[in-house]
């Protein structure tokens, strides 16, 4: 399986800006292969993102790790506090 990070290229959202670009560098830096969809090219893909994380109001960035649901960006941050990405991403 591989991680994908469900983000999106059109936010007025600083912070949400600012955790997915937190995401993607430590994901590069661990060189943790991912692939970024983003949900602003396709509503279907928004609503696909939605419906696996289970949450019809969740905003990106959203993590899986194939169809497996990881976390959203707080929970990502938790696990880097805790020093835990590759068990937060199940790999």
């Amino acid at each position: 399986m591989s991680i994908i990070v469900y983000y999106t290229s059109v936010s007025s959202s600083k912070e949400i800006k600012k955790w997915q670009q937190q995401i993607f560098n430590v994901l590069s830096s661990k060189k943790i292969k991912h692939e970024a969809v983003d949900i602003a090219q396709d509503a279907t893909v928004k609503d696909l993102m939605r419906k696996l994380v289970g949450d019809q109001t969740a905003l990106p960035p959203q993590i899986f790790n194939g169809d497996n649901y990881c976390g959203d960006y707080k929970a990502f941050e938790n696990a880097i506090e805790e020093e835990a990405v590759e068990s937060f991403l199940k790999i």
